[in-house]
């Protein structure tokens, strides 16, 4: 047994079934979840795919104002 970590109820999981990496989901709260460790055996939720595309946008627009502003400096 492990804890959603979400909403803290107990998962019914066969520690010989899974291995690190491996995704579940919680039955009570429906939270994707990965195994992140296995002695003892922990649960994260997963990365949502849209907020780690937000992210990466984000940096590159940062990437792209910083070389406008080089630009900037050199003429």
């Amino acid at each position: 047994m492990v804890l959603c970590p979400e909403c803290d109820a107990e998962i019914d999981v066969d520690e010989g079934d899974v291995d690190e990496g491996d995704s579940l989901s919680c039955d009570e709260c429906g939270a994707d979840l990965k195994v992140v460790s296995l002695t003892p055996l922990e649960l994260e939720p997963e990365a949502d795919d849209e907020e780690e595309e937000d992210e990466e946008s984000f940096d590159e627009d940062d990437e792209e104002e910083e070389d406008d502003e080089e630009d900037e400096d050199w003429k």
